[in-house]
This record gives structure tokens, C-alpha cells and sequence, in this order.
């Protein structure tokens, strides 16, 4: 059994294999039909009420990792059938509340929702409450507390609402693809689309007409996700998939933070491009401060400008732990360079769909990138490459002052602040996810030990400057 944080993560990783599987041998028909019978196994329900309800679900899950409903534009959806056991929530009165005098949650409330029962204890009635908290937050026990579901709770850009069937909903005008909401929900009820089989397809296409040729762009977050077998094992099971040539994307990394330095000292003001969901919740929920996202592409798009430049007809996948990532190729200033977004979740799958055992491989290499390229991968890394580029061409008359925003609340804050001119940065660092990369939601593992691995894979490379990295590619771009 393969390692991952949840059993939610381990249903979809079979999902998305026995649909790979099928895939490759041309039987999207058996994947429809016999794959429920695999995954729901026994006489009696296992994971729901009912070993029917269970079919329905995995179909569905089917369905996502077939590419989901075309009509809607986001890469993650709500399963409406598999969202029904979490409570609404909201404001409740625990048993803390004393049954006080004071009743200051009484006095508060505007709209006469708080009574108090035969013991005097409050009571909230949710046909009058419209969550505003002022009970709350006035009482002195804090016996009320707000009860959101773990979807709610992760989203912190309040993306996720709730309908008239207690169901989730995801406002698209608000949501940033970061996933959160996909890796916490506990009952597996929000997942990103699946891409895997267009990749496939690809794939075979590739080695049967033999007009283009397959590239993988591995993000440096992968260090340490699959930790049955080293970086060099994974790289070659890539291969042995049909890929011919698998590169760092931590040299585009190295490529952006050279020139993302040059941008800095240039307007004065910056906030990073890096990362898509960052600079989707600026356009959506600051746009008055997307004058100041950085002109530079993602270091996913930046390498895969340099690929296609050298061979026009190469079809380019991206690999890393982002579902914001799919969305970032929809734009029409990246679709031309990357064909196919894979999260580790996703590759993890595709490897063992075709009974490849990477642990058992001779180890293969990587482009190399230097340490500063690699570290992208966690908060701060970015930063780092930043004063490491200054230092390197020796910008000496200009104050870096840079933030990293670890998490999407930590960059509401300096975006605030920088809205209103009372920011003392001159460099905003935004990496929506917590830890940056590697708490990616299409990740195997997380956690601290992801940092270490990322910090130490950097320290593993060759190149030792950026502009020792970038050289052989700066006057190809």
C-alpha cells in the first residue's frame, strides 16, 4: 500500500489508477461498469449507509477522474452525493453556557434569535440567526462557538457556501483552485478533475505516430513524496511511462528569480507571480493591486517556454502537488506551453497503472537547477532567490525589504496593508498553501518533514549560484 496522509486520499489514488488502467488498454468501458465492483468490495457498506449509495459515489469519482462536468469552468467540484454527513453548523450554545443573569448574548442580538430554556440556558433560533457572532463574542464563558464544516474552515477566500439541501456549493467567482477545501474535506466530497486521461493519450499517441515527443516538468516539491523509492527511481519510472525527457522546473524557478530581481529594482514594488492561486486571489479579491503582480511567468510555464522554443512539437506535462496548476493553463498566456497538469496523486496512479515498481529501477538523473531554484518549492524560497540574485549581480543601491506570506490569511494581511500604503515591504511573497508547494493538496505526504527534504534536496545540487544555473539559457528566452 502505497503512503498517503488519509484514506480519502488512498480511495482516489484507486480510483485514479483502475481508470489509468482501463485507459491503456483502451477499456474506458470497464472503468465505467467493473470499477465500483472492485473498489466497494463485500456484501455490506463499508465507508456509507448503504453498499448502494457507495457504488454511486465511486462512480462519480469515476466521472471526476475522467475530467468532471465540461460546463464547469473550475477544476474542483462538489460531489453532491457524497456531501451529506457533515452538520451545517454555525453558531451554537455549548454546554458551557452557566445560564448567567447578564445575558449579554440577548442584548446583543438584534433580531431576537437567543431565548433561554426552562435553566436559563440561551438557546439560538436558526430560522432568525444570520451568523454575525456579536453572541459570541460578547459571551463571558465563550459557551457559543461557530461550528463550520472542515470544507468552510478550510477555504479561506469563504468560497463554500451551503444550499437548501445541506449540500456544499463552490462560488466560482471566488475560488482560487488552491485545494484546500479537496484535502480536508474528511468524507472525500470535493476533488480536483482529472486530466490523467489526456496524458494518456498522449502518451500512446507518442509511441504509436512518433511525431512529438514527451516531456515532464517536475516540480522540486517532489522531494521526499515518495519515500519508498529515491528522486532518481521516480524520474526513471517516468520515463519507462513513455516520456522522453523529464526536467527540473526549479530552472525555471532559477530563470524567474533572476528576473523577477531585475522587475523589483526596476518598479519599486513587486508581489511574486509564482504561484496561481495567489495571483488569482489578488485579481479577484484586490484588484486594484494586480498592477503590481509580477510580469514574469510561473517557473512551470517559464521552462516550458524554453522547451517548446528548442522542439515546437513537444507536448509538456507538469507534475507537482498544485490543482491550482490546472487552472493556470487555461490562461491564454500558458496554454500554448504546458499540454497536461498531473498532481503526485495523480503520478503516483499513472505509475502503477502499468505495474511500473520504481523502487526496483536503476536511478535517473535530473537537469540540474541550483539550490535556490529547488527551494521555491517552500515558503521563503522565493525570497531567498531574490536577495541571492541582488547579491550575485551586486545590486548594492536598492532596500530589499521583502514578505513571505505563508498561507492565503497571511497575505490578505499584507495585502491589506499594502493597499492602503501602510505596508513597510517593498516584496510580497504569496504562496496560498500552508508551508508553500509542499502543502500542496495533491501531495502524497505533508508536513514539517517536507521542508527538510526540499531544504536538503536543494543542498544536493550543483550548481551552487543562479547565474551559474541559468547561464546556458538566458539567450534563449
Amino acid at each position: 500500500m502505497r503512503k498517503f496522509d488519509t484514506k480519502v486520499q488512498h480511495l482516489k489514488y484507486r480510483v485514479l489508477s483502475e481508470v489509468a488502467k482501463s485507459a491503456f488498454e483502451n477499456d474506458l468501458h470497464h472503468a465505467l461498469y467493473n470499477i465500483p465492483k472492485k473498489i466497494v468490495t463485500g456484501p455490506k457498506a463499508t465507508m456509507r449507509c448503504c453498499i448502494y449509495k457507495e457504488y454511486a459515489i465511486v462512480g462519480e469519482r469515476i466521472h471526476l477522474a475522467m475530467g468532471g462536468n465540461q460546463e464547469n469552468p473550475n477544476v474542483i467540484e462538489v460531489l453532491d452525493i457524497a456531501c451529506d454527513e457533515c452538520p451545517v453548523g454555525g453558531y451554537e450554545v455549548s454546554a458551557a453556557c452557566r445560564g448567567c443573569i447578564a445575558h449579554r448574548c440577548e442584548s446583543v442580538c438584534k433580531l431576537g434569535a437567543i431565548s433561554f430554556d426552562e435553566h436559563q440556558r440561551a438557546v439560538i433560533d436558526k430560522s432568525k440567526c444570520v451568523e454575525c457572532g456579536k453572541c459570541a463574542s460578547v459571551c463571558p464563558f465563550s459557551a457559543i462557538t461557530n461550528y463550520k464544516r472542515p470544507c468552510q474552515n478550510a477555504c479561506k477566500v469563504k468560497a463554500i457556501s451551503i444550499d437548501e439541501d445541506k449540500k456544499a456549493m463552490i462560488d466560482n467567482q471566488k475560488c482560487i483552485a488552491c485545494g484546500a477545501c479537496v484535502y480536508q474535506c474528511p468524507f472525500g466530497a470535493i476533488m480536483d478533475k482529472s486530466y490523467i486521461i489526456d496524458v494518456i493519450d498522449m502518451i500512446k499517441s507518442s509511441d504509436e505516430q512518433k511525431k512529438y515527443k514527451m516531456y515532464a516538468v517536475l516540480a522540486p516539491s517532489i522531494a521526499g513524496q515518495f519515500s519508498y523509492a529515491s528522486l532518481g527511481q521516480v524520474v526513471a519510472a517516468i520515463k519507462l511511462l513513455g516520456f522522453h525527457t523529464v526536467v527540473e522546473a526549479a530552472l525555471g524557478a532559477d530563470l524567474v528569480a533572476s528576473l523577477e530581481a531585475e522587475e523589483l529594482v526596476e518598479r519599486g514594488f513587486l508581489t511574486s507571480s509564482c504561484c496561481p492561486a495567489f495571483v488569482d486571489y489578488i485579481k479577484k479579491q484586490f484588484p486594484a493591486m494586480a498592477a503590481h503582480i509580477s510580469h514574469n511567468p510561473s517557473p512551470m510555464t517559464m521552462i516550458a517556454r524554453l522547451i517548446k522554443k528548442s522542439d515546437p512539437t513537444a507536448k509538456i506535462v507538469f507534475m507537482g502537488p498544485c490543482t491550482a496548476k490546472k487552472m493556470e493553463i487555461k490562461r491564454p498566456e500558458v496554454a500554448p506551453y504546458v499540454d497536461a497538469v498531473l498532481t503526485f496523486e495523480e503520478l503516483q496512479a499513472l505509475i502503477d497503472s502499468k505495474d511500473i515498481k520504481p523502487e526496483t529501477l536503476s536511478p535517473d538523473v535530473l537537469d540540474n537547477a541550483s539550490y535556490y531554484g529547488r527551494i521555491f518549492a517552500r515558503s521563503g524560497g522565493l525570497t531567498e532567490a531574490v536577495k541571492e540574485v541582488l547579491q550575485e549581480k551586486q545590486i548594492q543601491d536598492f532596500d530589499f525589504k521583502p514578505i513571505a506570506c505563508d498561507g492565503i490569511d497571511a497575505c490578505r494581511t499584507a495585502l491589506l496593508r499594502a493597499s492602503k500604503n501602510a505596508l513597510p515591504h517593498n516584496f510580497i511573497e504569496g504562496m496560498a498553501c500552508s508551508g508553500g508547494c509542499i502543502g500542496g493538496a495533491g501531495c502524497l505526504t505533508h508536513g514539517e518533514k517536507s521542508k527538510q527534504e526540499v531544504d536538503q534536496y536543494g543542498k544536493e545540487a550543483l550548481e551552487k549560484t543562479i547565474q551559474n544555473a541559468i547561464a546556458p539559457y538566458v539567450d534563449k528566452l
